[in-house]
């Protein structure tokens, strides 16, 4: 690193990402994520490495880690098709086999199809004794509608019940009403054009939604608006009221509504932002909670996680990949940095 005039001049990395304002607003899809496509990619020179990791005398996790978490997920489900057919073996098998605890859990989750990965993540959420809004937000809020789609397909093919009748079985009152509304996938796309009349009623709507039976109304704004047009709404009735929307649903609802409705606001707000404040809540535990850690990373590792790194570094005024170096112990540790993938200086 360079010094001029005793000042420390920025890095390459830093320079670059001052220019794309990854710090105001949410990545375009696949854009800014830290794993890309592998240019040198030859899938049989992976499968070989893949076996020699796993029929040596002790099993290579590095060179496991190393393979697969620098190959696209496309690229992943390339090379366990061509391991089955050259072996005549499952690599996820086989490898679960190798492996245990954390990294035997992220590797199982990277050799899955996206699709798969969310809904058995969606599963586990709804039938779980905590609470389901947390993940069920997270997918119905940040997929786009045709990975939502897939999601909802897998779903019902792997455990023979729609995801809807699941919510309707675990959830009820505003909060089954949302989640319900979001797996939908009805929100309106952005055409460009704001309506400010719209924007204008949505707010007075809200506003007067405060009372007995309104929760409908929170429901169908939230969930059918496209997000520029929310984000107007939301500014527009801090505007009016003088106070942030957070306020009043801190004020009018509670338990998982509250936390399902803020954590919709949140995402709705800023996304990269969103999953910057649920990287930092799993890692300030006294245990990480590597299930958080595991499907954040892998799943916005191909869309957006250099926007989510530049948010952590902004609010927490540290980087994700020293605090990852920091609270994670194990096998699993290389494979979260090399998913993170560099540190933000």
């Amino acid at each position: 690193m360079s010094v001029t005039s005793g000042k420390t001049r920025p890095s390459l990395t830093q320079e670059i990402l001052s220019h794309l304002g990854l710090a105001n607003k949410t990545a375009a899809w696949g854009t800014l994520g830290t794993l890309r496509t592998f240019l040198s990619f030859s899938v049989d020179k992976d499968v070989q490495r893949l076996l020699r990791a796993i029929a040596g005398q002790g099993v290579d996790h590095s060179a496991i880690v190393g393979v697969l978490t620098n190959r696209s997920r496309e690229q992943r489900q390339l090379i366990s098709r061509v391991f089955q057919e050259r072996t005549q073996q499952d690599l996820r098998k086989s490898l679960q086999a190798a492996l245990s605890g954390s990294l035997e859990r992220i590797v199982m989750a990277l050799l899955q199809p996206a699709a798969q990965f969310d809904a058995q993540e969606l599963r586990t959420a709804l039938k779980s004794s905590g609470s389901p809004e947390d993940v069920a937000v997270e997918i119905f809020a940040t997929r786009s509608p045709a990975q939502l789609q897939e999601c909802l397909m897998v779903y019902k093919h792997n455990f023979q019940v729609e995801a809807e009748e699941d919510i309707k079985s675990e959830t009820s009152g505003i909060l089954q009403e949302l989640l319900l509304a979001l797996a939908k996938g009805g929100r309106e796309s952005y055409s460009g054009i704001i309506d400010y009349n719209l924007v204008e009623q949505d707010v007075q709507a809200l506003r007067q939604a405060e009372g007995p039976s309104t929760e409908g109304t929170w429901v169908l704004i939230f969930t059918q608006r496209n997000p520029e047009h929310l984000v107007r709404v939301f500014d527009q009735y801090q505007q009016c009221t003088g106070h942030e929307l957070e306020k009043t649903i801190h004020h009018l609802f509670h338990g998982d509504a509250q936390a399902a409705l803020l954590s919709l606001v949140s995402v709705i707000r800023n996304t990269p932002l969103y999953f910057a404040d649920k990287l930092h809540q799993a890692v300030q535990n006294l245990k990480p909670n590597y299930q958080v850690l595991m499907r954040i990373l892998i799943s916005r590792s191909e869309t957006d996680l250099l926007s989510i790194r530049a948010e952590f570094k902004k609010k927490f005024g540290k980087s994700l990949y020293s605090s990852l170096q920091e609270a994670v112990k194990g096998d699993c540790r290389s494979a979260l940095l090399a998913l993170c993938r560099a540190e933000d200086l």
